[in-house]
């Protein structure tokens, strides 16, 4: 992968899905796999179960100083695909940047000009793993870390089972992996330093 100032990634689900847990997971995997500079700002609008909420996260190899909430970002993650027909997820979504998207639907299903779709049928798969239908927030990491190269599945299976200890860590591990395998990649890997800044 190669260097960027910083990337931005930011996280769209419904409240209950575990998108903050998500970008925490993926915060703490960043930060070990060499990205010093860590923020995550939750976002909140109403709160509760099943209203949209967004995080955003910024990952970089030096500390980061701007805590503001994304609103151009490299990554957005959709874990719940029906969201985009409530929210404009893509609001801001730089050019050669990547879109991950939890649908049982191919990437080209979502194709937009200059931008890398990635998508993955999280509940289905997180169901096979042995999660409750809906919980979808370590299967939408794998299919993250199958889109880019931020960091590798060992690193994201020791992470996920240190955060989920006592609570499913092997069945959100499996989902994690399942999803890695099971992701469709438009465009192949993202990149970067293929994002217009």
């Amino acid at each position: 992968m190669q260097e960027q100032d910083i990337i931005e990634i930011r996280w769209h689900g419904r409240g209950g899905q575990g998108a903050i847990t998500a970008a925490k997971i993926v915060a703490r995997a960043a930060f070990e796999s060499g990205y010093p500079g860590v923020v995550m700002i939750p976002t909140f609008g109403t709160e509760r179960r099943g209203a949209p909420v967004i995080t955003s996260l910024k990952i970089a190899r030096h500390k980061i100083y701007d805590l503001s909430v994304i609103e151009e970002p490299d990554i957005v993650v959709v874990l719940d695909h029906l969201l985009l027909g409530e929210v404009d997820v893509g609001a801001g979504l730089r050019d050669g940047g990547l879109l991950v998207i939890n649908t049982p639907f191919m990437p080209e299903a979502y194709t937009r000009d200059g931008i890398h779709v990635a998508t993955a049928d999280v509940n289905s798969i997180a169901s096979q793993a042995g999660l409750p239908y809906g919980v979808v927030n370590t299967g939408i990491i794998g299919a993250l870390a199958r889109a880019t190269a931020i960091f590798d599945t060992d690193m994201l299976s020791r992470v996920i089972r240190e955060e989920f200890e006592g609570r499913r860590p092997h069945e959100n591990v499996k989902a994690a992996l399942l999803t890695f395998d099971n992701t469709r990649l438009g465009g192949g890997v993202w990149d970067p330093g293929n994002v217009d800044r």
